[in-house]
């Protein structure tokens, strides 16, 4: 009976948190009719403030994408320092209980990927949600705009740091041991050997290859489920085994992160990707170019 007892508590538990994760996409109507919730915190991301200053959706926040992926000595888009992390959601308004929607502007799906999984990495996992084709999705749909900044109250964020960006020895654990996949997620005449600038081309030994252009359709929404089911299907039907995704700087292995979160699959970014890989020589690598 005490057995029986601990299980259901077991359950319990597990449905209450499942049911407090928020949609990965939202739809311009659904943000339409959440908008003044009471823990939303809308947050618009491009990588110059002119886009904000000329028009956003009313109670946006404006999120300039380096203050959580900075660059360093060595190498673009790391991941933030916890307290700076922390200063910047507080001022936009975001505490630990905040549901976060993300939209970006014109084409910038990668770089609002990127913020995505950081906020996720920095510990609102189930919390964040994107809405799918940004700000001219919402603008298709005839929804109103403005230029009036809103009064933001600050918000109270404790970092609880997660596991989802991983470095050069995690990946090569993961290849040496096959307990994760290695995924490119740069478009396939990169992954097959086409000159990148980089001193060495092609892709990391033993990686597959999802094109991150591929996730979304021409006017920058995801496509639907089925659909990004048949690029991942080839690389895993097991969707409890780890994918670690990379690119050129972790910006665009972003959008198949959030992918592979769509459709319920243990997703993690390689931070360094081949800015880091292709320059130190014992890393393996290879080319499928002809």
């Amino acid at each position: 009976m005490k057995a029986m007892l601990t299980l259901l508590c077991l359950m319990a538990a597990a449905t209450m948190s499942y049911a407090q994760d928020q949609p990965i996409l939202v739809t311009p109507q659904w943000l339409k009719d959440h908008q003044k919730d009471a823990d939303l915190v809308l947050v618009q991301v491009s990588f110059l403030k002119y886009d904000y200053d000329f028009e956003h959706i009313e109670g946006a926040r404006y999120l300039w994408p380096a203050w959580l992926a900075p660059d360093s000595p060595y190498g673009s888009f790391n991941a933030p320092d916890p307290e700076k992390a922390s200063q910047v959601l507080g001022d936009l308004g975001v505490s630990n209980n905040s549901h976060v929607v993300l939209y970006f502007t014109r084409n910038d799906v990668s770089v609002t990927s990127r913020m995505f999984l950081t906020l996720e990495n920095l510990g609102l996992r189930g919390k964040v949600s994107l809405l799918n084709g940004g700000l001219e999705a919402w603008k298709r749909e005839g929804f109103t705009l403005t230029k009036e900044q809103p009064i933001v109250k600050k918000g109270k964020f404790k970092v609880q740091k997660g596991n989802i960006l991983v470095d050069k020895d995690y990946v090569l654990k993961d290849l040496n041991t096959g307990s994760g996949i290695i995924v490119d997620a740069r478009m396939k005449r990169f992954y097959d050997g086409e000159p990148t600038g980089n001193p060495r081309d092609g892709h990391i030994t033993g990686a597959l290859n999802i094109p991150y252009s591929e996730m979304v359709d021409a006017t920058n929404v995801f496509k639907p489920s089925d659909q990004l089911q048949s690029y991942f299907t080839p690389v895993s039907t097991d969707k409890s085994k780890e994918m670690v995704a990379y690119c050129f700087i972790g910006q665009t292995a972003s959008v198949v992160y959030l992918a592979g979160r769509i459709l319920g699959y243990d997703m993690k970014v390689y931070d360094g990707s081949m800015q880091e890989w292709s320059r130190i020589e014992t890393l393996p690598m290879e080319t499928t170019k002809k």
